[in-house]
């Protein structure tokens, strides 16, 4: 995925020039991976730029600092706030991809991170471009299983989980796939390296639970809110492996892939290898709530200008 910068950042409550942007060698995360982030879509049209569900993804980056006992030191309001004001000082016109981070500074070596710990927040505009093929995702079920919560908790956005997503798709990548499919430690179906995952079997959606060990996605919640108005039923369960080979569709959900079909896992074809109508439709009318052509779905967004 080809990614472009802007001129700007938010950095602890300033807007400062991209290259002036900097942290120490010694930043805590650096070291052991203590930070929560957030990715967030803002989509245009000929009228305006809208971030899509602002406030359900600051709150959440507000939870994963939580979970850690980061201590943000900026309320809900000042942060989207911030996201606001980061995209009309970089002038943006276009849709851009939004990366919240907060992250443990000049702590020092030892593991206690604590509300005093130094904590440092970053908002950052990206240009992105397509995460995940048009035609259809050719996945594989990887042998490295999702981390759960008596580990390291899922729920939380933190960038050290990030390495367990790194080496499924390592893995995916060397042996030819595009994408990989991880399963929990008792062998269901969890999400992939990025991405939340649904199956479609006879009309009806399917989706692992939290007890899975998923991010709670926000993609993964808009896609079953639109599934529901468009008629589907949308079932969480635990899903077998097996599950996969037979299912009639799949399809990934996240903020970067959006809606992505799955047409083939381990080299077995899904449906007849396309994108299937109930795919289809979700992802159609996601498209259109997320550019603000469907006034049922606007309160989802938050102009810009």
């Amino acid at each position: 995925m080809k990614i472009g910068y802007y001129s700007y950042v938010w950095y602890n409550g300033e807007i400062v020039e991209w290259n002036k942007a900097t942290v120490h060698l010694m930043s805590h995360a650096l070291h052991y991976g203590t930070s929560v982030i957030e990715g967030i879509r803002a989509y245009a049209d000929e009228e305006n730029v809208y971030v899509f569900r602002l406030v359900d993804h600051m709150k959440r980056f507000i939870n994963s600092a939580k979970i850690y006992s980061f201590n943000l030191k900026y309320s809900l309001d000042e942060l989207l706030k911030a996201v606001v004001e980061t995209i009309r000082t970089n002038n943006v016109k276009e849709g851009c991809y939004i990366r919240p981070i907060a992250f443990v500074g000049m702590h020092g070596i030892d593991l206690y991170v604590s509300k005093d710990s130094p904590i440092n927040v970053a908002i950052i505009l990206l240009k992105v471009g397509e995460y995940m093929k048009s035609e259809g995702v050719r996945a594989c079920i990887s042998s490295w299983r999702r981390i759960c919560d008596p580990l390291i908790p899922p729920l939380a956005k933190a960038g050290g989980n990030y390495l367990n997503s790194v080496l499924a798709t390592q893995e995916s990548k060397r042996n030819g796939y595009d994408e990989a499919i991880m399963l929990d430690l008792n062998g269901n179906v969890s999400e992939a390296p990025g991405e939340n995952i649904f199956i479609v079997r006879k009309g009806k959606i399917y989706t692992p639970p939290v007890s899975a060990g998923i991010l709670e996605g926000i993609t993964r919640d808009t896609a079953i809110t639109i599934a529901n108005d468009l008629g589907y039923e949308v079932i969480e369960r635990n899903i077998p492996k097996t599950e996969l080979y037979i299912s009639d569709e799949i399809f990934l959900t996240g903020t970067a892939a959006e809606i992505a079909p799955v047409i083939s896992v381990d080299g077995i074809t899904i449906g007849d290898g396309k994108i299937g109508p109930v795919t289809k439709s979700i992802k159609e009318l996601y498209h259109q709530a997320v550019r603000n052509k469907l006034p049922k779905y606007s309160h989802w967004l938050t102009k810009v200008y």
